[in-house]
This record gives structure tokens, sequence and C-alpha cells, in this order.
């Protein structure tokens, strides 16, 4: 048998992304770990299909046209490292592993040299959708080995989303562990956006005491606008669905968020790469905030805090609420994008912002109605530093400035937090600020630390020393960036 593609992982997203191989005419080879759940999953979900099961590696592989081409849907760290190792000795020259999981973009950095060193080609691939994205379409991101593209182009273009107008939500994003690095921006742009529909829905629920009908009707209503996305889709799904008792069930869900990294991963490399990743980095601490549940318990009770609703003009309050929403939700996009950017220039990936924009506008957690309009913004100035900037985006935070003040400003004032709304609208009032106060932290540096400083009116790039108490001398630290 000359079978197109082995996939070696048979949990959820394992076993979907190969019936949707399979609808498209693919031959797939299925393997796990645990040989029992081939035999269990052709037996049930993959029955009466041209899937094909393998109980050891060495089957996999003998079952494979070349160049073999293997994708690894396990769990990211460690176990990766393990099958690569194990399948190094049973391939050949050009043959391609692919990493299909949430890994970290520095072990592709390094699985893609040392493969290279082989003779084999690595690729990790980002994969977006979740159990319903894999089975019906992903938004697949791979990067790597460019050499491996054209073998497995036609099966990952075939299996991912369309756009409206027939366009893979698939395409080449760079080489080493960009693919993974640009996953990880959609999972950081996720977060946000989730902390910041639940910041709204926080809002409806405490502060203006809208019924879970009125919430989801709200929902809907706002889905029929810019804000259309999957998430606020899901929002609507979740507010509509009722308990056994017809309660809505998700009041009885523990206030307590996980996670699984890549929101942290996220936050490290915008710290890394200075990048002032504000609203992303505040969504994973409201996670962290989120677990300390009987703390929080313990001192709502010690501080008596209460929210204290608002009872006056609650249809322009849902209005207002609104465009602090959409205009939070571009400031999310707006500060993946600039730290792609950065990582992009640090690494030489040569990244191509439209294409990721368009890869994210189907079959992705993050799909949204104005990734076509980010992606417009890109291919008309491919260099663009913010999303702000362009004139469809500036236009729209310019418009929602107003009631988006007054958002934050009234959740202040009534003890609701609202972390994320309020961080990005704090970043977009730093971004636009000509002069800020920095001026006064780095006199501060050189007053203790003789840090040095530039001069408004010297060229740039030229330090001095401030001797401040009159003894201090003409010593001073070398300049450097920690």
């Amino acid at each position: 048998m000359n079978a197109d593609i082995a996939v070696i992982g048979l949990a959820v997203m394992g076993q979907n992304l190969i019936l949707n191989m399979n609808d498209h005419g693919f031959k797939v080879v299925a393997y796990n770990r645990t040989v029992s759940k081939v035999d269990q999953f052709l037996e049930t979900t993959a029955k009466d299909t041209d899937i094909v099961g393998a109980h050891s590696l060495e089957e996999m592989v003998g079952l494979l046209a070349t160049p073999r081409k293997i994708m690894l849907m396990v769990r990211a760290g460690e176990v990766v490292d393990r099958f690569i190792d194990a399948l190094i000795p049973l391939l050949d020259k050009g043959d391609i592993i692919i990493d299909g999981g949430n890994s970290n973009y520095v072990d592709s950095n390094r699985r893609v040299e040392k493969l290279s060193q082989l003779g084999l080609h690595f690729v990790g691939a980002g994969v977006s959708g979740g159990e319903e994205g894999a089975r019906f379409g992903p938004s697949i991101m791979p990067g790597g080995d460019v050499k491996a593209w054209p073998h497995i182009k036609p099966i990952f273009q075939g299996i991912s989303a369309k756009t409206d107008q027939g366009e893979p939500c698939c395409d080449w994003v760079g080489n080493a562990g960009s693919g993974h690095f640009v996953k990880m921006i959609h999972n950081g742009i996720e977060y946000g956006d989730m902390q910041l529909i639940s910041e709204a829905y926080h809002f409806m629920k405490e502060a203006l005491l809208m019924s879970h009908e009125e919430m989801e009707a709200t929902f809907k209503k706002w889905n029929e606008t810019e804000l259309n996305s999957y998430l606020v889709e899901i929002t609507i799904d979740i507010l509509a669905f009722k308990d056994t008792d017809g309660q809505p069930i998700v009041e009885k869900i523990m206030d307590t968020a996980g996670q699984k990294g890549t929101g942290k991963w996220t936050g490290i490399n915008a710290l890394d790469l200075g990048i002032p990743l504000t609203l992303i980095t505040e969504s994973v601490f409201a996670r962290y905030l989120s677990s300390l549940k009987q703390q929080r318990v313990d001192a709502s009770n010690l501080f008596n805090k209460s929210i204290t609703p608002i009872t006056e003009n609650k249809e322009q309050w849902v209005e207002a609420l609104r465009d602090a929403l959409l205009a939070s939700k571009i400031i999310s996009y707006a500060q993946g994008f600039m730290l792609m950017k950065q990582a992009s220039e640090d690494n030489n990936w040569e990244l191509n912002y439209g294409n990721v924009a368009l890869m994210w506008r189907g079959g992705c957690i993050i799909r949204s109605a104005f990734l076509g309009n980010i992606r417009d913004a890109f291919v008309a100035e491919p260099e663009l530093t913010f999303l702000g900037l362009d004139s469809y985006f500036k236009t729209i935070l310019q418009r929602c400035s107003p009631a988006w003040r007054d958002v934050t400003s009234k959740s202040l004032q009534i003890g609701l937090p609202m972390p994320c709304m309020t961080s990005s609208l704090t970043f977009l009032d730093g971004y636009t600020t000509a002069r800020l106060p920095a001026n006064m932290i780095q006199a501060q540096r050189d007053y203790f630390g003789a840090h040095t400083f530039e001069r408004v009116d010297t060229p740039a790039g030229e330090f001095f020393h401030n001797d401040w108490t009159g003894h201090g001398g003409n010593v001073s630290s070398t300049t450097y960036d920690a």
C-alpha cells in the first residue's frame, strides 16, 4: 500500500483530522502508542472508511509512499521528541515529520535543525479549530523546512477551512519554528478575546442586571455587526443552554479558568522581545486570579465587596459596551501582530501578515469578520507597524473611544473588574501619546545607578550622565538592554 500520510495520536484532534483527510480522498494510516485504540477507532468511528491501522511504527512506515509524511498529534514536549527519535532510524532522506500539536516554537526551531542535519524535513504546523475544525476544516499554519511544503500542500490545503471566496485557510508561514509561533500568537489573541467577551458578559449580568435571555439576544444582535465571530457565536449558544432544572448551565460552572500554556508563552515572548502585549498578558493574569477562588471569597467577605448596579439608560450602556468590546478586540489583534512582526524581524522569517490573517479567516477559534479587513490592511501596507494606523481600524477606534472610556471608567466606579478592556484603552492612550513620563524614570535610573540618558536637544544615540547630588563624579554605567 502507498498511503499518502500517517497520523500518530488518536485523541480527539488526531481522529478528526484523519477522518477529514479520508473524506478528501487521501489514504491515511492511523497509529497510536496504545495500539488497542487503533483497533477501537477502526471498528467504530472509522468503520467503512479507507483508513488503515498500524500496530507498530515499523508497520506504519512500511505502508507509506515516499517521501513518507508522518504527522504527530501528541502532547507537546518530551513525547514529540521521543516519537521523533523512534522514527529517525525507520526513515530515509527526504521523508517528512510534521508536529501538529501546540509545541513551543523554540522546540520546533531545534527540531528543524536536528532533522535537517539527518536529511529529513521537519514541519511545525499549528492547527486551530478544535474538534469541529479538525473534522470539517481547520486553520493550519505550517512552518519549518520549506522543502516539505510541495509534498504536504495538497493535503493541508485540501482539508483546511476555506474562505467565502474558496481560498484555503492554510499557507506556508516561514522557516524554523514560525508556524508554531504564529499558532502561539493565535492562541494569545484567543485568550484576550475570551476574556473580553467574559468582561462584557459580566458587565451585562452584574452592572446592567440583564437576564440570560436578554444577554443572548444582545450577543445575537452584536454578531450581525463587526463583532461577528466564532467566539461570539458560541457565547450565544452557552447563554441559551439550560441545565436539567431549566436554569442556565453557565451559572453552575465554577469561575476558575484553566489554561494549557500558550497564552503564557505569548506573554513571555512579548517580554523577551520588548513588545507591550498588555491586553493578552492581562488575560493570562485574569485566569491566574480566577484560580484563587477561596482567597477571593474570603477577601470579598472581608472587604464587604459588592458591585453597584447601573439603573439608568440601560440600552445606551449596552450600545456603549458593544463599542468598548469592538475597540478592545481590535487592540488584541493589533498587539498580536506587533509581536509577530518583531519576531519575524528578529528571526528573518519574512512573515506575510496578510496571509496570516487569511489563514485565520476560517476554521480557527479567533475567526472573525474583520480578519478580512486585517488582510486588506497588510496588503495595502505590508510593513504596517500598528493595525490601528490603518484607516479602517483607526476610524473604528476613534468612533468607539468615547463609549470605551465611559464603560471602563464606569466599571472602576462600580467595582466591576474589566482588566482587559481597561488595559487595552490604556495601551492605545500610551501608544498615541507623543511624550510619556519615561523621562522621569530615566532620570531616576541615572540618579541612583548612573544609567545615563538621551537628551531631546541632542542627536539620538548620544548618552549623558548628570551629577545629581554634586558629589557623584563623572563615572556612568554601561548602556545596555536587559
